[in-house]
């Protein structure tokens, strides 16, 4: 098609890489058709701040005032996208976690049901299959070993061509139902675990690539046992990263960013409930969560999920975290559409307007593209 819009960002972040002096086309649609160091030969419109594709996030429980697990359903999943996506998050991946298995079916139903949707990514499975012990806010009654229905639901999906990532411990779960749920395609991701070093690196022998929200719910590391987080770290796998300065303490986290041996794989999730554009609180299996002082907190003391979104994650990485916006733009974007085998995502090319962002100098703010 027809290049009918030039603009010339001070900055565009493409393909994992901030460059300057960059000119971006679209056509008539409104689609990303070029994207050039050589200025064309016609108007170009100026604009201010760091052109990018929109955020990806791996890990959504809620948003709007919605809880997946309370909603599952189409519309739970659009109400969650749309509060999302006005804070510059394009894609998402609708997270269920622990719960009754009818819950879990739904999900996965209704995950079906918004294929090709846009802006929603497939599913992400958070337990139930997880240790006891690591559980953190996730409902004990309804953690259990890995079963066969979980094995065949995400046949299920991926036979229905539905991206899925499942977050599970090891120590609940056989080698053969990690290699076999890795066979069909679904990310196998670890988490809640209380499985040592040495179970987390037969676990990415078996076919898992991931950890879930690292640090938490599972164990630290120590001296002569470093636990999930030394054996991510050490193997390089994708590792996601809660940043909102409770999970996970600054300090740490700086020293993971210089620690890891893959750092491109470390990436940011918001870990969101459905105070994200949404009340300062809500119900979990039953019982009050109350947004305190920037931190969810359930019945029981504990941390249930983060009040934050990618933007802000961005915005921290950069503030407080000693990261450059290439790094952090990448953490958002890059990595986690790479993590889901769609690397697209985290290109301007083929992009439609109203998947792009515009982000301040200083990462501080994000807005959406408006040609």
């Amino acid at each position: 098609m027809m290049i009918e819009n030039w603009v010339t960002p001070d900055r565009v972040f493409d393909n994992g890489v901030v460059t300057s002096e960059t000119y971006v086309g679209f056509d008539e649609n409104g689609y990303v058709r070029d994207v050039t160091l050589v200025r064309p030969d016609a108007a170009v419109d100026k604009i201010s701040g760091t052109l990018s594709p929109g955020f990806v996030d791996v890990q959504v429980n809620g948003g709007g005032g919605v809880l997946l697990n309370d909603h599952p359903t189409i519309q739970g999943i659009l109400d969650i996208r749309a509060a999302h996506l006005s804070h510059g998050t394009t894609w998402i991946l609708p997270t269920v976690i622990t719960d009754d298995p009818s819950v879990i079916k739904a999900a996965a139903e209704a995950a079906i049901q918004t294929k090709g949707m846009d802006g929603i990514l497939g599913l992400h499975i958070e337990g139930p299959h997880i240790s006891p012990n690591r559980r953190g806010t996730h409902a004990l009654e309804y953690v259990r070993p890995m079963a066969q229905e979980t094995i065949d639901l995400v046949a299920k999906l991926r036979a229905n061509d539905i991206a899925v990532l499942i977050t599970l411990a090891p120590e609940v779960t056989e080698p053969r139902d990690i290699t076999a749920l890795s066979e069909m395609g679904a990310v196998v991701s670890l988490g809640h675990t209380s499985a040592n070093a040495q179970q987390c690196l037969d676990a990415f022998d078996q076919g898992a690539t991931a950890m879930t929200h690292l640090w938490n719910a599972m164990a630290p590391i120590y001296n002569r046992d470093p636990g999930p987080v030394a054996a991510a770290l050490d193997a390089g796998v994708y590792a996601g990263i809660i940043c909102d300065g409770y999970h996970v303490d600054d300090m740490v986290l700086r020293m993971t960013l210089r620690g890891a041996k893959s750092p491109d794989r470390l990436f940011i999730v918001s870990d969101s409930m459905p105070t994200i554009d949404g009340p300062e609180s809500f119900e979990l299996y039953g019982a009050k969560v109350e947004l305190r002082d920037g931190r969810l907190i359930n019945s029981e003391g504990t941390l249930a999920g983060a009040h934050i979104t990618q933007a802000q994650g961005v915005a921290r990485l950069v503030a407080h975290l000693d990261v450059t916006l290439e790094r952090a733009l990448r953490m958002a974007i890059t990595t986690p559409a790479e993590l889901m085998k769609r690397p697209e995502l985290g290109q301007l090319l083929g992009q439609h307007r109203d998947h792009l962002i515009l982000v301040s100098h200083d990462g501080q703010s994000a807005q959406r593209f408006t040609l």
